[in-house]
């Protein structure tokens, strides 16, 4: 049946509803005029570009704490108005390539970068084997696109490391790291280190923190002697340490910022949670640790997009990853004000990706999360085992947030839930219903037609 009749049946309905003194929801309007068959009906089949949006730990607790907190119960999102949603499953695998049910960030991040499976703590390399596996990010680099790694973790931390690097173990980051990687060093005939193969592929756009891995000396082959820093420098990369520096990058040459020693510093301070609660709080929207002259990640991406959408990225197109990496770091924690802040900051970024779809509509957007996180929001009056912190929301109410993952004292855990992905743009009705993160590796290279 064509979609005129459905249409009038539900503005019938709703007029309905309307004279029967029923309120009709907003979004039930709004699904009339912008739903998922009118976007797809605008929509180029194929996408030039592609911009994949990444919140580290970002489950649906985390979405709905952030959204509770900052735009109430009844609000929405900027990652909440995407007109394709579904869900996608997130496990990792054993050398044997069996399920293990909940995966860290090594894992999760090879199985959309490469299409394949690994096991926990491994960057783009097969589970049994230990070979490398291609990822989309080197499939866009041959077919001649631009690329671009954005972060709040350290350039070499796992997820941006699945993008443009191979590595036996996430924690070979630097020259002075290799010790879990024999087979990956240089002198082995391998790679490199993490920081050194980031370079060595020339990304375009790599913009995060970690300073103090690409400070490190190298020890093994033609760049021996030299910081990676230095090296990238010979590579022909601009080096930028804040906003002054990132605003003044010129296109032309690859950009390599590196804004904090280690991870970005936060954006949102608080009270962590602690066994039997806390005080009601509210949380605080600055961070005496965060170094002025920091750019956040919504002007990190601007100006990625920038970049990227001139040269060759503006003849071809481009691929780019954006991670908000500390909402895992914070969950990790149980510091729900630092993770809320931190989900508030990706969903600005995440607004910046759509009004740049809006001007080019044959850009893919998506956004996703690798896996899910302790975060739950239960009752004021529950008194839950482990640590829970009690928040004063934007509205004026009181909500309270448990982290029970793990024994108060030690990290809290990932969880083995599937998770929310989100897109617009060709081929986003890909993401619809519940498939597996690999598969996000099959959309965006067939939304590009990588070959």
């Amino acid at each position: 049946m064509g979609s005129r009749p459905y249409r009038r049946r539900l503005a019938w309905g709703a007029a309905a509803l309307l004279v029967a003194g029923i309120a009709v929801p907003a979004a039930a309007s709004a699904a009339e005029h912008h739903g998922p068959s009118d976007v797809s009906s605008r929509t180029p089949k194929n996408a030039k570009n592609v911009i994949l949006l990444i919140g580290d730990g970002m489950g649906d607790s985390e979405i709905t704490l952030a959204r509770d907190y900052t735009v109430g119960a009844g609000g929405r999102l900027d990652m909440d108005k995407f007109p394709m949603t579904g869900a996608y499953t997130t496990y990792s695998v054993d050398k044997d390539g069996k399920p293990d049910y909940v995966t860290d960030s090594a894992a999760s991040g090879t199985g959309w970068a490469t299409g394949r499976k690994t096991v926990n703590g491994r960057i783009s390399k097969t589970p049994g084997t230990d070979k490398p596996m291609t990822t989309i990010l080197e499939l866009a680099q041959r077919n001649g696109l631009a690329t671009g790694s954005v972060t709040t973790a350290e350039l070499t931390d796992a997820t941006p490391a699945v993008l443009a690097s191979h590595a036996t173990d996430r924690s070979c980051q630097g020259p002075a790291d290799m010790k879990a990687c024999p087979n990956d060093t240089i002198a082995k005939g391998g790679p490199g280190s993490i920081a050194e193969q980031s370079v060595n592929h020339k990304v375009d756009v790599l913009l995060g923190g970690g300073r103090n891995r690409f400070d490190q000396k190298i020890t093994e082959g033609r760049y021996q002697g030299l910081t990676v820093a230095q090296q990238a420098e010979k590579l022909g990369y601009q080096i930028v340490t804040d906003a002054k520096g990132l605003s003044a990058a010129k296109s032309g040459k690859p950009v390599l910022g590196l804004f904090a020693p280690g991870n970005v510093p936060v954006e949102w301070t608080g009270k962590n949670a602690a066994v039997g609660g806390t005080a009601a709080q509210r949380c605080v929207t600055s961070n005496p640790e965060r170094k002025a002259g920091t750019p956040d990640l919504e002007s990190q991406t601007r100006k990625a997009l920038e970049l990227l959408n001139t040269g060759k990225g503006k003849k071809n197109g481009f691929f780019l990853q954006v991670e908000g990496a500390s909402i895992d770091k914070r969950d990790h924690a149980a510091d729900p004000c630092g993770q809320i802040g931190e989900t508030a900051a990706f969903d600005r970024a995440v607004k910046a990706a759509r009004e740049y779809a809006a001007k080019h509509p044959d850009t893919l957007v998506v956004t996703t999360a690798d896996h899910g996180h302790s975060s739950q929001i239960v009752p004021l009056e529950a008194n839950p085992p482990g640590l829970s912190s009690t928040l004063v929301t934007n509205e004026g109410r009181q909500l309270k947030v448990n982290y029970s993952t793990n024994t108060p004292g030690q990290s809290q855990e990932h969880t083995g839930t599937e998770v929310r992905i989100a897109a617009q743009g060709p081929q986003s009705q890909r993401v619809l219903g519940v498939t597996d993160q690999t598969e996000l590796f099959t959309t965006i290279r067939t939304a590009l037609s990588l070959r």
